[in-house]
């Protein structure tokens, strides 16, 4: 059996786990943190937009997994706020531990607080990964894939930010991010703001819902969404143009805050100085969740993208492949699990010396994969953030005629392209052509 280590464990790594031992695949999946999800740990917003498209074309291909634990936990179905349409939010304290059930079942060696440290090479191709200290561990295997985000590590946060504000990544207490693809000599991508400077801030903070007026509780509480006007001269403009998330930079973000249930309040702001917030009636008794100080500032992403193919194949390396942030400016939740399964998928492929599949443009998730990475090498574009959920790759999707909710439309799309339940097959299954 083909072994695939996958590093970090995120919405990306925990999706290429799945679909590398639904490949049929031995897999182990390393975490730095005690958990898994990363920023899904606090993140929680599904099919808004364009992420209906995707993740049904998902299911459809076979990869659709992830999708039905986030629409098991979810607290909202068919919701709308702002510029956001048919919208669900999955309960951040319930989906972890689901997630990590998922793939224990299949078969994944999930090894929690396990940091990757080095890498060990063969000409170009990666031998084995392992981790520091006394207890040193070893994965050898025969593909790799880096989900290792690029988030952090803490003096990115400080350079290009507003310093460490305690979020989930939670740096201090489980080590800086580390690269895989770093490490393995590839020359990493670092996107930019609008203005020019590196990085993006993360989009949204969580208040503790019970320090909020009760009012508000019951809102969220009963349609998921509360949206409570401000002052002129507390318009956050500004502040929003630093954020990954620009789906939600636009006007009614800016004038309003904007709150969702996902178990806590999501506050849509990539932060909001606290006593400013508690001036506002509701607000007076208001705490942060995450980022601890989240009246101050957020975490910093988009420090380290690695060049790769439409495939998710690492330009460079051999046997390592990419998925979520690392594989471009791409945003969100089922970007992340879109390109993960995808990697997985090609991994045990190229694990067996098989074509690797691209997934065609006529689908929203393989025109996604396809349109970053030509954007992602221009000035213009390393400059801009993508997801089906708005700003400007939604706009493209509409443009190109493949939003739409119509899931028995989307299935024919996939069923025209030949890859109805791809995702599902076996290594035995896979057609004997064999990469040159």
């Amino acid at each position: 059996m083909k072994k695939v280590v996958i590093v970090g464990g995120g919405w990306a790594g925990s999706s290429a786990a799945l679909a590398a031992a639904k490949a049929g695949a031995d897999v182990v999946l390393l975490e730095r943190m005690d958990a898994l999800l990363g920023t899904g740990l606090v993140g929680g917003i599904m099919r808004n937009n364009g992420r209906f498209t995707a993740a049904e074309e998902m299911i459809a291909l076979g990869g659709g997994d992830m999708f039905s634990c986030t629409d098991a936990v979810s607290r909202h179905k068919g919701i709308e706020f702002p510029d956001h349409k048919h919208a669900s939010l999955y309960d951040i304290y319930k989906i972890e531990p689901l997630i990590k059930e998922t793939l224990l079942e299949a078969g994944v060696d999930v090894r929690l607080q396990t940091p990757f440290s080095d890498v060990e090479m063969d000409g170009q191709r990666i031998k084995a990964v392992s981790t520091a200290g006394e207890d040193k561990e070893v994965f050898e295997g025969d593909v790799f894939i880096d989900t290792t985000g690029t988030c952090g590590p803490t003096r990115n946060c400080t350079k290009y930010g507003n310093g460490c504000v305690m979020c989930v990544i939670r740096c201090p207490s489980f080590g800086p991010r580390v690269s895989l693809a770093g490490k393995a000599g590839v020359a990493e991508l670092v996107a930019k703001k609008k203005d020019g400077s590196l990085g993006a801030m993360s989009g949204s903070c969580k208040l503790q819902k019970d320090s909020l007026a009760p009012h508000i509780i019951e809102e969220l509480d009963r349609t998921g969404v509360c949206v409570v006007p401000l002052p002129p001269e507390d318009y956050k403009g500004d502040v929003l143009d630093k954020k990954a998330c620009q789906q939600y930079a636009t006007k009614s973000f800016a004038e309003n805050i904007i709150l969702l249930d996902t178990g806590p309040a999501k506050l849509m702001s990539p932060y909001f100085a606290l006593d400013k917030l508690r001036k506002i009636s509701g607000f007076e008794n208001a705490r942060y969740e995450d980022p601890y100080s989240g009246g101050l500032g957020n975490s910093m992403r988009y420090f380290a993208m690695s060049p790769r193919t439409n495939e998710l194949k690492v330009e460079g390396v051999d046997n390592l492949f990419c998925a979520g942030e690392k594989a471009g400016p791409l945003v969100g939740h089922t970007e992340a699990i879109s390109t993960g399964t995808l990697a997985g998928y090609n991994a045990v492929r190229h694990a067996h010396g098989l074509e690797l599949l691209t997934l065609p443009t006529d689908l929203a998730v393989g025109d996604a994969i396809a349109y970053v990475k030509e954007q992602m090498q221009t000035e213009e574009g390393i400059r801009l953030k993508y997801t089906f959920s708005g700003s400007v790759y939604f706009s493209r999707m509409k443009e190109l005629g493949l939003y739409t909710t119509d899931i028995e439309a989307i299935q024919d799309r996939v069923a025209k392209a030949g890859l109805t339940g791809i995702f599902s097959k076996k290594a035995s299954e896979y057609k004997t052509v064999v990469v040159d």
